[in-house]
């Protein structure tokens, strides 16, 4: 700007000066040999020279303006402020300017011009070379501004998809949503996706991935699992168990996206098809649930080869690559809420009890069920499903003992004895006295009442409501709260429950081994590792709707003896659309009784599959690991051994987790 101003001056100074010269010229001298011309000629020629001058400085003037302008707004501005209808006023002001400069610079000092021009040419160069890097700078921020738009686009597509997805999966089981859950979705505050990727950030940072994290003592570590495309060793199901197992459902489908994942990072910038990496360079990997943060993989693949002539050796020169994958779990979301009935209007549950000999048995079960069923509950009735002559008799006073007794709360509609002359079948004593369970909610009947319904009134008034059903065992003892969780856990045409029982073991093995009497059956209701187990292979006890039961067409009736009927039918419903609630319940104990794996109450005999799900029950009844094996070395142990130096300690099971009978006693209302 200054350069400017200084030529500028320089300009008007030399104009000034020439225009002196010019008049000065103008005055001739008179000579003395020469006549002198007229004075009017004289005076034109001054007009002339004053009016030229002042020509030159009005070009000057415009000249210096323009320049003003070009350095101040530049040239790309000037350019675009320029209208068409004022083009041709441009065109003739640039040309007076330039034959104005022309004219200034005709004369001898267009060398002394020269360094002026150059150094506003210099000025003109810069202008322009920081109007080429503001251009530069505003290209790139629209270009960082473009692809932050593209990417905000691209998430919003992926979660247009997902909530397509979502509304496409609720809406095929729309009907069984309530109101409730809609409106407690609804008011759920949506996650953006900078709020979603912060969370994930921070489950990421929590895990135990970079760093390892304090604990208070070696239980709360949580085990990593291995595991091959193929197999999983898993680390949590402990002796006894399957110690490696086929990944299969959901589990499998955890592993494969996490490979999925992982060859997908290891594929990101390759494109020749010879290095990109396959599920054939898989090696092996690690996998661990924290329940907090998320699921997490440890994959180990062959690192893919470069050199050409040892790839088609099949060598491996380059090692292992490693990948860390993470599958981290949502913030909680509120699904559904709902009041559950008090216990005036709680479900009516049918107890159904098949039933062949062990009259002994079955007085101890009645005893338990009119305290917890029929005083403490009150909405419970017992069908019990006889098979054959022998002991139906002792079962029948039994039961009338019961409808005799003052106070008891039987009657003739919540017990009732059905007898069957055939050989003993689990699964048919289900499906009758699950077809002959009546509803009665709505009937209110003195204590004392005697009346039967035929059977021809009793499917009749059946058919007109669904029943929900309890397929019980004599040796079974229930608390109240487990009637009230059967109740919670099903559902007509939606779910089903599979209570997992805590299966005692033989108490003349448990209590003998410590120098202890057995104690009575209440006593020994205690859930430690010494006492039992949890019977996870057993499928007996459930609760269902009788539609539900006749929609799967019950339990396969040509299984005769032990075993098998329950798993058919837990299978049918769990290759169903009904959801199967299968979840320990510590409310529901079996009590231990010796097992007999020579054939059925008919003397029909097992077969061999059946035999052998008899011995491992046998076996796994009897006594723990331990208590086993100082049953196998007691000759040992007392060989080399005293009472009085290897003393066994009493039964003392954790606080934490032992299900005390008194605790028992107080949920059965005692």
């Amino acid at each position: 700007m200054t350069n400017f101003i200084i030529l500028a001056s320089k300009i008007l100074r030399r104009t000034l000066a020439f225009s002196k010269k010019s008049a000065t010229n103008a005055v001739p001298t008179v000579s003395p040999n020469r006549k002198t011309k007229p004075k009017s000629h004289i005076m034109k020629r001054l007009l002339g020279t004053r009016f030229f001058t002042r020509l030159l400085l009005l070009v000057c003037s415009l000249s210096l303006l323009s320049i003003l302008l070009l350095s101040k707004c530049g040239l790309e501005s000037l350019k675009y402020s320029n209208t068409e209808d004022s083009s041709n006023e441009d065109q003739q002001s640039s040309a007076s300017e330039l034959s104005g400069i022309q004219a200034v610079l005709s004369n001898k000092e267009l060398s002394s011009k020269l360094p002026q021009q150059e150094s506003s040419a210099g000025v003109l160069s810069d202008n322009s070379a920081s109007l080429q890097q503001l251009l530069q700078q505003r290209e790139e921020e629209s270009r960082v501004e473009i692809e932050r738009l593209t990417a905000e686009i691209k998430a919003l597509k992926l979660q247009l998809l997902q909530y397509t997805n979502n509304n496409s999966n609720r809406n095929h089981h729309f009907n069984g949503i309530s109101s409730n859950s809609i409106s407690d979705v609804s008011q759920s505050p949506l996650i953006t996706n900078t709020e979603c990727s912060n969370y994930i950030k921070k489950q990421i940072m929590q895990a135990e991935i970079f760093h390892g994290t304090p604990l208070n003592n070696e239980y709360e570590l949580i085990p990593f699992n291995h595991f091959t495309y193929s197999r999983v060793y898993p680390s949590d199901l402990g002796l006894g168990k399957r110690v490696v197992e086929k990944p299969i459902g959901y589990k499998r489908k955890d592993i494969l996206e996490a490979l999925m994942k992982g060859l997908e990072t290891l594929n990101k910038n390759i494109t020749e098809k010879i290095r990109r990496y396959t599920l054939d360079d898989f090696l092996e990997g690690l996998y661990r649930i924290e329940p907090t943060t998320g699921t997490q993989f440890e994959l180990y693949f062959k690192t893919k080869l470069v050199n050409k002539t040892v790839v088609e050796h099949g060598i491996n020169l380059n090692g292992f690559t490693k990948i860390v994958v993470m599958r981290p779990f949502a913030p909680l979301q509120t699904i559904s809420t709902k009041f559950l009935p008090g216990p005036k209007d709680k479900e009516l549950i049918h107890i159904i009890l098949p039933l062949s000999g062990r009259t002994a048995t079955f007085q101890n079960f009645m005893d338990k069920f009119v305290k917890i069923g029929l005083k403490n509950d009150r909405r419970v009735h017992l069908t019990v499903v006889y098979f054959g002559e022998e002991g139906l008799s002792e079962a029948r006073s039994i039961m009338s003992r019961v409808l005799m007794t003052k106070n008891s709360g039987g009657n003739a509609n919540n017990l009732r004895l059905l007898a069957l002359n055939e050989t003993f079948s689990r699964g048919k004593g289900l499906r009758v006295g699950a077809e002959r369970a009546l509803d009665y909610s709505t009937v209110r009947t003195t204590q004392n009442a005697q009346k039967i319904i035929p059977i021809s009134n009793q499917n009749q008034k059946s058919s007109k409501k669904d029943v929900l059903l309890f397929m019980c065992d004599v040796d079974i003892v229930f608390s109240a709260r487990f009637l009230d969780r059967c109740r919670w856990n099903t559902k007509p045409g939606k779910k089903v429950y599979y209570p997992v029982v805590f299966s005692l073991y033989n108490p003349h093995v448990v209590y003998t081994l410590q120098g202890k009497e057995v104690p009575p059956e209440n006593e020994q209701l205690v859930i430690s590792r010494d006492t039992g187990f949890w019977r996870d292979f057993g499928y007996g006890m459930t609760c269902q709707y009788r539609s539900d039961f006749l929609k799967v067409k019950g339990f396969d009736e040509d299984i005769v003896g032990w075993g098998g009927e329950d798993v058919m039918l837990y299978r049918k419903y769990v290759t169903s659309n009904v959801k199967v609630i299968r979840a320990t319940d510590p409310g529901i104990f079996h009590i231990w009784h010796p097992k007999v794996c020579s054939g059925g109450p008919g003397g029909q005999k097992l077969s061999a599959d059946q035999y052998r799900a008899c011995i491992r029950s046998r076996a796994l009844n009897e006594a723990s690991h331990a208590q086993l094996g100082f049953l196998a070395f007691k000759d040992d142990i007392a060989a080399n051994s005293s009472p009085s130096k290897y003393p066994v300690h009493p039964l003392k099971p954790m606080k934490s987790s032992a299900f005390r009978s008194k605790a028992f006693n107080k949920s059965n209302g005692k």
